[in-house]
């Protein structure tokens, strides 16, 4: 296994919160709460460093309102997980999040099932990407720890690259493989410039073995935050995992 961070680095990681699973709640109903921009103040509250919303076409559960009043409201880092497409870039070009992460969307998944194929869209993917940093806008790429993707990422001008995490999160059994696969990575994206986060899975106990190979600067992590939620409240939850991260810092 080839280890590229070979010097000691100081790192501060950043843990912004996805609160997709609010408004998911919310909609389930058709109710005005709970309130995805209440939760994220109490999200801010426990010490996360940004918040993360999937705008989805469907809007299954989040919504432009939600995220006009996220940008209006929030004093951290906002992030729009979007589709590379004319509607999207130009609501996202409008509210001028800090970043926006480009995924795949379809339209059976419960949630993002998979890396952004770059190297096959790149073309449809462009003039999205360049319209976003034109707006003054990081733009980031949800990827499959795959060299070809990670190269065809930076090519397209991405800032970031946040390595899909889910098949280490699933394969519990090839746990050990798959981050060998994603420090690897990691290290390559380094290379080219960029920064690496990880996301999809997450959970607080398997992002250790993540912190402790210094595989990515910043971390996206949703479900397991408000599942926790549940128990101990939001801030709460929220402020466990950062605990977690600064460890490693």
């Amino acid at each position: 296994m080839v280890i590229f961070s070979l010097k000691i680095r100081h790192i501060v990681r950043t843990l912004s919160v996805n609160i997709d699973h609010i408004a998911t709640l919310r909609q389930a109903r058709q109710a005005d709460f709970p309130d995805p921009v209440q939760a994220a103040i109490m999200v801010e509250l426990g010490g996360a460093d940004g918040i993360t919303v999937h705008l989805r076409k469907d809007r299954r559960h989040i919504n432009e309102r939600d995220v006009e009043l996220l940008r209006k409201t929030i004093k951290t880092e906002l992030t729009i997980e979007m589709a590379a497409t004319e509607e999207m870039t130009r609501i996202a070009s409008r509210v001028r999040p800090e970043q926006v992460t480009l995924v795949p969307e379809l339209k059976t998944e419960v949630t993002t099932s998979g890396g952004l194929d770059v190297v096959k869209r790149y073309s449809k993917i462009k003039p999205f990407a360049q319209r976003l940093k034109r707006s003054g806008i990081r733009v980031s790429m949800f990827v499959e720890p795959v060299r070809a993707q990670i190269e065809a990422a930076a090519r397209l001008g991405a800032d970031v690259v946040e390595l899909n995490t889910d098949r280490y999160c699933r394969e519990k059994n090839r746990r050990a493989e798959i981050l060998g696969e994603m420090e690897n990575a990691a290290g390559f994206a380094r290379e080219l410039g960029l920064v690496v986060h990880t996301g999809h899975g997450l959970d607080y106990m398997n992002i250790v073995p993540i912190l402790e190979l210094d595989i990515a600067e910043g971390f996206s992590i949703g479900f397991a935050i408000v599942a926790r939620a549940l128990m101990v409240g939001l801030a709460e939850a929220v402020a466990e995992m950062k605990r977690i991260v600064e460890v490693y810092s």
